[in-house]
């Protein structure tokens, strides 16, 4: 149950709680990345990038947020050389429902370019998430792919707690030879994020489908 903040504090509490999942998630992807440059052949082509549109979900969320160029651009300097241009781009973005960040946030960070071994990259970013610094694991990854899904998504349910809040969230991932993201839906006020699974897996297709475009 989310304990709502005295409203002069909530939008620094929500800043607080994203801000610290971003710089979670940027950890693990930046692993992830170390990981998959040890392999030099067999990558595929790149055909795909990741992309921050201004507005997610037929228009519901609104990107307040763009850390690509801040978070981003300095992973991509210190992962210089590791990577061997075999990640493109970090992208970094916070969006919230209407544009109101003391609503919620629903958190995309990924990054695009050129990898192997999805499933594992998948399930690798959800379990060290869930490891995390001031995260409890909740309900355990698992394999939620809608029918007709062109990628596997998998779930979990996480807890982050706060002296004046509790906010009880799904982070869902895909990946796959061109893409690879975590997705954070978070919920501000009287009610949790969606916590059914095969929902949060379905939204997560949903901004996939909105976020991954055709390199031309």
């Amino acid at each position: 149950m989310i304990l709502p903040p005295p409203k002069k504090s909530r939008v620094g509490l929500v800043i607080g709680i994203t801000g610290g999942v971003f710089v979670v998630v940027m950890a693990i992807l930046l692993t992830l990345v170390m990981i998959r440059a040890k392999a030099e052949s067999g990558f595929p082509e790149a055909k795909f990038a990741l992309v921050l549109p201004g507005t997610v979900l037929e228009g519901r969320y609104e990107l307040t947020k763009d850390l690509s160029d801040t978070l981003g651009r300095k992973l991509e300097k210190e992962s210089t050389g590791i990577w061997d241009a075999k990640v493109t781009h970090f992208v970094v973005g916070r969006y919230s429902p209407g544009g109101d960040p003391t609503k919620g946030a629903l958190l995309i960070t990924g990054f695009y370019g050129r990898f192997k071994n999805a499933d594992e990259t998948r399930a690798t970013a959800l379990k060290r998430d869930g490891e995390a610094d001031g995260a409890e694991v909740d309900v355990p990854p698992r394999d939620v792919t809608p029918a007709g899904s062109p990628v596997r998504i998998s779930c979990e349910v996480l807890i982050r707690k706060r002296p004046t809040l509790t906010i009880t969230y799904p982070v869902c991932a895909w990946a796959d030879g061109n893409t690879s993201a975590l997705m954070a839906n978070m919920t501000f006020g009287a009610r949790n994020a969606d916590l059914d699974l095969k929902s949060a897996a379905r939204t997560t297709l949903e901004v996939r489908s909105e976020t991954v475009k055709s390199i031309s």
